[in-house]
């Protein structure tokens, strides 16, 4: 027999602590084992991070643990990602191990849940590698065989081959006798690249981890992967977490998305965990992407990241003609519609010509304002404080912050006027373009349309057969997506992430125009773009439509330096909660005296704050926010800082700290 600590899978911050166990010697750093914890008898699962451990106590007292898990461990690897975690993110130990463990039961022998068993590879004709690729993949294979922790960011304009780049990579990886993660940034595309990874490697050797899997599929999944059956992983965010030993490469495509950041407790950036994982493996990370985010390009620039160009189409083809179309001209001209009489004329022409159409536009729902004509007051939902959208389908106001649905009113809550329905989403722009081209069939790619894995795949097929001659979507459509035979995209509204009030909204703005621009003309003939908005003149909009990535980020990176923003300093939110408002005020004004008691100002920071925030944790209680624009190099001390403030508060009987570090959303 020997001693272990153990974390107790708790709730509660203050069993935030290692636990010791009397246990068998084939008990190993990573085992799920049951224990008897505290004065009941029920039994909790809990996780071994240390063995042959001195007991620090009487060891009379030392509980035994009472079994061990025949089907979930940790391998030491993860115990000590999950130990790191929570000194980057200040989270508790059972946050980070979740991340790794799936919930539910082992199935029974032959009862297993395979999600690929009816899917179909995709098979490409890939006779050639172009130069570049080439080059990028010599450099690739060099660390691969090497074993040498290398970060890549692969830089290469849409259509250029990204993606073969990461087939041939995961191919020489698992020739080597490693595994390999490929990481996607929406669940609507892991389908495709699954498809494509089937058409060349099996489905024997390939698993996929996302949320839209079944309970038991995940945990079906999670065991192949565990027990070494499975050599490529592919996934949303989640997959950096997949349970493989001996990682040697993983991949992020579309590395700039912000889906990539968990804005749920834990808030981390799979990006983080990814190189933490890989430093221990001795693995290559590859950050793909048309756009890449400014703080991962600064990070090429210093030698952080080893910086690969993919400067030309695969197939040779030119990139679309991307123009401009100012929608005042449009108003001026008497044109109300959301489709501008070029883009208008275009799509007609494109479907004369047998050729298909995606429209763009970053808003759901059918009115994204509704507000009384009488007062201007906004609705908004009470929970959140977020404006509602109101969908036509359902005739709901619907708040796409907490997801809660309201029956639609036609007078004002505040003083009995009447309300008006304002803007346009997707709903309405289908609605329109389907009256505009009576002819063509028209479909609709959202979260409201894309609820289950079976529509984003209906939806995706047809358009893919060339049943669907429109395609109108959000964001989904402008990522990763490869369609032969669309000959024009139209930007509905690039103005929508302009006016985010979020430091990042000129790069978001620069990417989403780019990414979806590249959908078109990537089979035969060149493809077009129109641009509509109302701010023909911003910097972000013409650097997008001249392709210009390196003029963007010239511009973007001077702002940053200038303003201090990331990469030239993190910024942290930190936000207090109770049910009483002078509570949560008061922790708020403490943890500022409490920064400055430790010096935060003195080394350049900035605190902004406090001020109430509102969102759908806080609906019974109350909440204040704190924007911390920490210095470059500071963050781990101050995010210590607060954690150890955090614990204090939590001794005190205190809701703790919430600590999101650069968060997506700076509202």
């Amino acid at each position: 027999m020997k001693y272990v600590n153990v974390v107790i899978n708790n709730k509660s911050r203050f069993t935030d602590v290692f636990y010791t166990y009397r246990a068998p010697d084939s008990v190993k750093i990573g085992d799920g084992v049951k224990v008897t914890f505290g004065k009941g008898k029920g039994e909790k699962d809990a996780y071994v991070f240390q063995t042959d451990v001195a007991p620090s106590c009487d060891v009379s007292k030392i509980k035994d643990i009472v079994s061990v898990s025949d089907f979930i461990s940790l391998t030491p690897e993860m115990v000590e990602t999950c130990m790191w975690m929570k000194q980057r993110y200040a989270i508790k130990y059972i946050d980070a191990v979740r991340c790794f463990v799936p919930s539910g039961k082992p199935p029974k022998p032959g009862k297993e849940k395979k999600p690929l068993k009816d899917r179909e590879g995709e098979t490409q004709d890939i006779s050639r590698l172009t130069p570049e690729q080439k080059n990028a993949l010599n450099e690739i294979y060099e660390a691969l065989e090497e074993r040498k922790q290398e970060n890549f960011l692969l830089y290469g304009v849409t259509g250029s081959g990204k993606t073969e780049v990461y087939m041939r990579a995961a191919e020489r990886t698992i020739a080597l006798g490693r595994k390999a993660i490929i990481m996607v940034p929406e669940i609507a595309l892991a389908g495709q690249i699954t498809e494509r990874f089937i058409g060349r490697f099996g489905k024997d050797r390939i698993a996929v981890l996302h949320s839209r899997l079944t309970g038991r599929e995940r945990f079906d999944e999670w065991t192949r992967i565990r027990k070494g059956e499975a050599d490529i992983i592919i996934g949303a965010r989640m997959a950096v977490f997949a349970p493989a030993e001996n990682i040697g490469l993983i991949v992020m495509d579309e590395e700039h998305e912000a889906t990539y950041k968990s804005d749920m407790t834990p808030k981390y950036e799979a990006v983080d965990i990814a190189v933490k994982r890989l430093m221990a493996c001795d693995g290559v990370l590859i950050a793909g992407s048309a756009t890449p985010s400014v703080v991962s390009y600064n990070r090429a620039e210093e030698g952080i990241y080893r910086l690969l160009k993919l400067e030309k189409r695969y197939n040779e083809n030119p990139l679309p003609d991307v123009e401009i179309v100012d929608m005042k001209d449009e108003i001026r001209a008497g044109n109300f519609t959301v489709i501008s009489r070029k883009l208008h004329q275009l799509v007609g022409d494109e479907l004369k010509a047998g050729r298909q159409v995606i429209l763009f536009l970053n808003r759901r729902g059918y009115s994204p304002y509704i507000f009384c004509e009488e007062c201007g007051a906004p609705l908004k939902c009470p929970d959140c404080g977020i404006s509602l959208t109101y969908h036509k389908r359902e005739n709901a106001a619907v708040c796409h912050y907490c997801g809660r649905k309201f029956p639609a009113a036609r007078e004002c809550p505040e003083c009995g006027g009447k309300l008006k329905y304002s803007g346009k989403g997707t709903e309405k722009v289908t609605e329109q373009v389907s009256e505009m081209f009576p002819e063509a069939s028209v479909d609709r790619l959202d979260l409201d349309t894309a609820v289950k894995r079976s529509s984003i795949s209906r939806i995706l097929k047809d358009f893919g057969s060339g049943k669907t001659d429109i395609l109108i979507g959000t964001q989904i459509v402008a990522k990763g997506l490869d369609f032969k035979n669309v000959g024009l995209v139209g930007v509905i509204d690039a103005d929508v992430s302009l006016n985010i009030p979020d430091y990042r909204s000129p790069e978001r703005t620069f990417q989403l125009i780019t990414q979806v621009s590249g959908r078109a003309g990537r089979g035969d003939g060149k493809g077009r773009v129109i641009v509509q908005t109302t701010d023909p003149e911003n910097a972000a909009v013409k650097a997008a439509a001249a392709y210009d990535y390196e003029g963007f980020y010239r511009e973007e990176i001077k702002m940053r330096r200038l303003m201090k923003y990331p990469p030239f300093s993190d910024i942290i939110a930190v936000e207090t909660f109770s049910r009483n408002v002078e509570t949560a005020e008061t922790q708020a004004d403490e943890t500022v005296r409490f920064l400055s008691k430790k010096g935060f100002e003195e080394t350049g920071g900035k605190i902004l704050g406090p001020r109430e925030s509102r969102g759908p944790k806080n609906r019974d209680g109350f909440a204040f926010r704190l924007l911390l624009k920490c210095p470059k190099g500071e963050r781990n001390r101050f995010v210590y800082y607060l954690n150890a403030l955090s614990d204090n508060m939590a001794e005190r009987k205190q809701e703790p700290l919430s600590i999101d570090i650069n968060p997506y959303g700076m509202i």
